[in-house]
């Protein structure tokens, strides 16, 4: 797998969802331009793994901090996208990876919140 098993902080239903992962980058100012380019070809990388919703966002208030965005229907899917990864996905990936300063970009999950039962 190319891609780190997620951390969780408890055990968390197959089929719950939707699922917000956010991809953090941070990038020198000079290389916006090229980051950008790189960046965008994994949109429908990301798509065609069930993603139905993807974006690139650039912080407003610090150059060079860009968030990736895409959106899943549950967990299990999510979960699917890290066996998915080809050899030309991990590829672009690799591209787009060593813009981030860090060496690594900060990967974040999101599960739509379910009230607790009372």
């Amino acid at each position: 797998m190319h891609w780190p098993e997620p951390v969780l902080f408890e055990g968390i239903e197959k089929e719950r969802g939707p699922v917000l992962v956010t991809v953090e980058y941070l990038v020198k100012v000079e290389n916006r331009d090229a980051f950008l380019q790189a960046v965008i070809k994994l949109a429908p990388e990301r798509r065609r793994d069930g993603a139905f919703d993807w974006a690139i966002f650039e912080d407003a208030a610090q150059e060079g901090r860009f968030i990736e965005t895409f959106l899943l229907d549950t967990w299990v899917e999510h979960l699917r996208q890290h066996q998915r990864v080809t050899k030309a996905d991990r590829m672009v990936q690799d591209v787009v990876t060593r813009f981030d300063t860090r060496g690594e970009p900060k990967v974040t999950h999101f599960i739509a919140a379910e009230p607790s039962p009372e």
